[in-house]
């Protein structure tokens, strides 16, 4: 009896895990539209509009990612990668698809786009205290890559991605020039208790509500931010997918 239930775990381990996945081609794209919950699972799964990639568009041909935010957010195309190239290209979206797939990708792209035109500018200008008292400027910038994650309390993706960020403090532990900076709505107090219990590796400046959305016009969190050592915006990533990349091409100039 014990036999046939390894037989069968292995064989169950083998068809599902052990075969490499099968990339996907543009014949895939009709079942990526034939629901919102296909789309949105491949979309989590591949796409970071944020990343750097080579943008195409529908016939195939090399545009610029500013066209091809743009052309994303009319609502007529989905972007399909190419794994193997970094390809990301127009694909129309059928005329039988979901119009939650039209809304969905509509509002992600402007958001996106807003982003995108951010970067190469210079970070609004900044002077507030840490929970420790330390006085944080734009002036401390200077020379330094900095990472701002903005977020609050009761934002659990906000906080899903604690480990994540933590982890990614402790592999540049030793990179002087490289700090890592969190902005949050909260106050001292809420997140005092709050950090005793799921404790975040940045600095922490409390009260950021107001900054976030009348001068970062931040509207979803998380939101993170990467500037360059000139206190330029160098990206801006709406989650922690992409951010370790982006992180790293960055500490690499």
């Amino acid at each position: 009896m014990q036999k046939i239930i390894l037989f069968l775990f292995i064989f169950i381990w083998s068809t599902t895990f052990g075969q490499p996945k099968k990339s996907l081609t543009l014949s895939d794209s009709n079942s990526i539209q034939s629901s919102y919950t296909n789309w949105i699972n491949y979309y989590d799964a591949n796409i970071i509009l944020s990343s750097d990639f080579n943008p195409l568009d529908e016939n195939n041909n090399q545009i610029t990612k500013e066209d091809f935010l743009t052309q994303l957010t009319k609502g007529e195309y989905i972007p399909f990668i190419e794994k193997t190239t970094n390809n990301y290209r127009l694909i129309r979206i059928n005329t039988n698809s979901d119009s939650s797939i039209r809304a969905s990708i509509t509002e992600k792209a402007i958001e996106e786009l807003e982003h995108f035109k951010m970067e190469g500018t210079l970070f609004p200008e900044f002077n507030f205290k840490d929970l420790n008292g330390k006085t944080i400027t734009n002036e401390s910038f200077k020379g330094k890559i900095v990472v701002i994650k903005c977020w609050y309390i009761h934002c659990p993706l906000c906080i899903k991605e604690f480990p994540y960020v933590n982890k990614l403090v402790s592999q540049y532990k030793d990179r002087k020039d490289i700090l890592f900076i969190s902005l949050a709505e909260d106050s001292p107090e809420q997140l005092t208790k709050f950090l005793s219990k799921k404790p975040l590796s940045y600095l922490v400046v409390p009260n950021m509500k107001k900054y976030m959305n009348e001068t970062l016009h931040l509207n979803a969190f998380p939101t993170h931010f990467i500037l360059n050592k000139k206190g330029q915006i160098a990206k801006v990533l709406l989650d922690y997918k992409g951010l370790e990349q982006a992180l790293k091409k960055e500490s690499q100039k």
